[in-house]
């Protein structure tokens, strides 16, 4: 028999002493009818304001399976894991619908950020080069959480000169921001707290980049919440449908309405019957500067095979001149 197995009927006898000890304190305080102090979230269903939003959860470090050789010895790579976004087309509401599942913590960008990205960057509808900016910000953020990491690792090792190569291309990197912030937050029992708490900054605005929602061609205010059958279950989603304001604000891209008028001329033809009385230019510029509108009506145009329309046209403007 182990020592272990002997102290086992003394350690159990303590448990019961204890338990019974608390218990006896807790019938004061009415155990076990009383249930306790009521969460948050009781309370908000007492006064009636209804079920609160799900939240996005992110797992990190990632759970896929390594598939190089790199990523056995040193681990996989983190990727953001971004809202979903489900497109769909529709004859009522379109060809560039989509909606998103609605959590309390999804971010936007600000509308007249999303306008700049979107008329000044023309960045309308193919948003991966913005993906791309957000994973590589997403995985600099995080390099660098370790390097704030190592940095305080090598803090408590008084046998470690921080300052001398090569660990001082780490401290080089790192100090500033203590130099910044250590005037603001005290120290606690003589400890330095601000490495913990940069890496609580660095963390969350990581964590974020999981949750921010990028809604071109359409602004942020544009969404709708309203909820949806979804895998037989009722969710909160926001949807965004219907023509997007900046197509009616400025005019649309080119090379969108080109893509329309060479490839896919059922959008065209949808975008001129639905919106007619908008005033909007579908028709690409190529096809606007002939001014062929005053021999046969925009729709027509829509509707003809392109091979067709260009010998049509040959033969139109051979005759006029």
């Amino acid at each position: 028999m182990s020592l272990d197995e002997k102290f086992a009927p003394v350690r159990d006898s303590f448990y019961h002493i204890v338990s019974i000890f608390f218990k006896k304190i807790a019938v004061f305080f009415g155990y076990p009818n009383n249930p306790g102090m009521p969460a948050f979230s009781y309370l908000l269903d007492d006064v009636n304001v209804g079920p609160s939003l799900p939240t996005h959860k992110t797992v990190w470090p990632p759970t896929q399976r390594p598939q190089t050789w790199f990523e056995m010895i040193f681990g996989t790579v983190p990727t953001v894991e971004p809202v979903s976004k489900y497109i769909y087309e529709s004859k009522e509401e379109g060809f560039y619908n989509f909606y998103v599942e609605n959590y309390r913590n999804i971010y936007f960008l600000p509308d007249q950020v999303s306008e700049f990205i979107q008329i000044k960057l023309n960045i309308c509808l193919d948003v991966s080069s913005l993906e791309t900016i957000r994973e590589v910000l997403f995985i600099s953020l995080l390099v660098y959480w370790q390097l704030v990491m190592i940095r305080i690792a090598l803090s408590w090792f008084l046998s470690i000169n921080p300052y001398t190569f090569p660990w001082c291309y780490i401290a080089a990197t790192v100090d500033w921001t203590e130099d910044i912030l250590q005037g603001l937050l005290p120290s606690v029992f003589g400890v330095n707290i601000t490495g913990t708490i940069f890496l609580g900054l660095i963390g969350k605005i990581a964590d974020s980049l999981n949750h921010l929602i990028l809604t071109m061609p359409f602004l942020p205010s544009e969404g709708e919440e309203t909820k949806l059958l979804i895998d037989k279950e009722i969710r909160d989603v926001i949807v965004f449908h219907y023509l997007p304001v900046l197509w009616y604000r400025h005019p649309i891209p080119n090379d969108i309405r080109e893509f329309w008028y060479n490839e896919r001329p059922d959008i065209l033809n949808y975008m001129q019957k639905a919106y007619k009385d908008f005033d909007i230019q579908f028709l690409p510029d190529s096809v606007v500067g002939h001014d062929v509108s005053q021999y046969i009506p925009t729709e027509i145009l829509s509707l003809q095979p392109l091979g067709g329309l260009s010998t049509f046209l040959e033969k139109l403007f051979s005759v006029s001149t």
